[in-house]
């Protein structure tokens, strides 16, 4: 078997369609080794055709949030964020995505349930979209610290389409304020 197909990446190398464009990339780990998950997932994004990896910001542990709201009791996130540019349409991108999910140990069982890795296309572009299999930005970026204060810390003109700048919607938060 194909490595490649076997890691669950496809087979062929996928052609550029357009200019490049810079993706937002939230990653968050709360089971096993998180620290050295997010890393190798982080080299995995650069390892991507038709894609650089731009930056990635330092990680931050969060509370877990699940359906219920913050749940203290639950294995703490670490979370960051990574910026891209690359050439891959956004379906394509969110399909290796989940291809890195996968290999490093990812299972969908409950929605907001704990996992080994999470990678969440935050942004494309200025791309919106309310496709239910990638709705772009992500529907609840603006409410997340754990999304927006590692975006800040990379990249502090950001600019969340379609909600603003990523500093106001921060500010807005609790503990926002300064």
């Amino acid at each position: 078997m194909n490595r490649r197909l076997a890691e669950g990446m496809p087979e062929r190398e996928p052609r550029g369609a357009g200019p490049t464009q810079r993706a937002v990339i939230a990653l968050g780990a709360n089971l096993g080794d998180r620290a050295a998950t997010i890393s190798e997932a982080i080299a995995d994004l650069g390892r991507l055709p038709l894609t650089e990896l731009v930056a990635a910001a330092e990680p931050i542990e969060s509370v877990a949030i699940t359906l219920g709201g913050p749940d203290a009791d639950a294995p703490r996130y670490l979370n960051t964020v990574a910026l891209v540019d690359t050439r891959l349409a956004p379906t394509v991108l969110l399909g290796y995505l989940h291809a890195i999910e996968g290999r490093h140990g990812r299972e969908r069982r409950e929605r907001w349930g704990s996992r080994t890795l999470d990678l969440d296309l935050i942004a494309y572009g200025d791309v919106r979209s309310d496709d239910p299999a990638l709705v772009l930005p992500h529907p609840r970026a603006a409410e997340r610290d754990f999304v927006l204060d590692p975006w800040l810390s990379i990249d502090p003109d950001a600019v969340l389409p379609g909600a603003g700048r990523v500093a106001d919607l921060r500010a807005a938060l609790p503990g926002g304020a300064a």
